[in-house]
């Protein structure tokens, strides 16, 4: 892709990484900005070679949120916001529908829709600096949409204090919220994702897709009925081929070769 592209794809040993590509903006999640991800996230999920995604941005942040330029621009109006909130309800629907588990790689700050992708993301890895919020409540308009990744990644007290203050809290106070996984040093943050990507890239892809798939599923299931769905996707996944071979493998002490399917 061009280097003016809003979104920059780059392929590696079964790792994709997308890197969103407005700097001079912060990476605003413009509507461009959403469709191109969007279009990027739906052909990965059709792509078997791909085994993780890493989402990445350009510049001095990770992603600003929605582009307020843009929203003023379109004098907030109800079809406009209807269709740029839906657009990015589809969006963060998508990544966590994504067969492959993402990683955000979030560096300077991610706020509002930037935090809503943190979120959304399956995994994230940040700069020991970076920062977090939910800050639309200081504008008058409440972070109503992030707050649906966030109060599903979160306890719901910290989601509130994040939401109803719309202060930044810095990495240490985002992983201990539960939000991020880890912070490392800014030169550490890309060895600290390119091996994390490696380590799950190194599994069956069919285990992996079948394994988020079900993680996300139950969730949001009675503790019975999640047992019960559980239980139907053990059952269905020891036909897989690589739940044979790895079972055997462990059995014969040997590294197992996938097949993915």
């Amino acid at each position: 892709m061009s280097e003016e592209a809003l979104v920059l794809r780059q392929d590696k040993d079964g790792i994709a990484r997308l890197t969103l590509n407005r700097p001079a903006a912060r990476n605003a999640l413009s509507r461009p900005m959403i469709a191109a991800l969007q279009a990027e996230f739906d052909r990965i999920a059709a792509d078997p070679s791909i085994g993780v995604v890493i989402l990445a941005g350009n510049g001095p942040a990770f992603c600003a949120g929605h582009d307020l330029k843009e929203m003023r621009g379109a004098d907030y109006g109800e079809r406009y916001a209807e269709d740029l909130f839906e657009a990015c309800a589809r969006l963060m629907q998508r990544i966590v529908s994504l067969p492959q588990p993402v990683i955000a790689r979030v560096h300077g700050i991610a706020t509002a829709a930037g935090a809503q992708l943190v979120a959304s993301a399956d995994l994230a890895i940040a700069t020991d600096d970076a920062r977090f919020a939910t800050p639309g409540v200081n504008i008058g308009l409440f972070c109503s949409t992030p707050m649906v990744a966030l109060s599903r990644n979160i306890s719901h007290k910290h989601a509130l204090q994040m939401l109803l203050t719309g202060d930044l809290i810095d990495a240490p106070t985002a992983l201990r919220f539960g939000l991020i996984n880890e912070h490392v040093s800014g030169e550490q943050l890309d060895v600290a994702v390119e091996a994390l990507a490696v380590k799950i890239a190194s599994k069956s892809r069919h285990t992996l897709a079948v394994g988020k798939a079900a993680y996300y599923r139950q969730a949001e299931l009675p503790l019975d009925e999640a047992y019960a769905y559980a239980k139907g996707v053990m059952v269905h996944n020891l036909q897989a081929r690589d739940a044979r071979e790895g079972i055997d493998a462990f059995i014969d002490k040997r590294h197992p070769t996938w097949c993915h399917g």
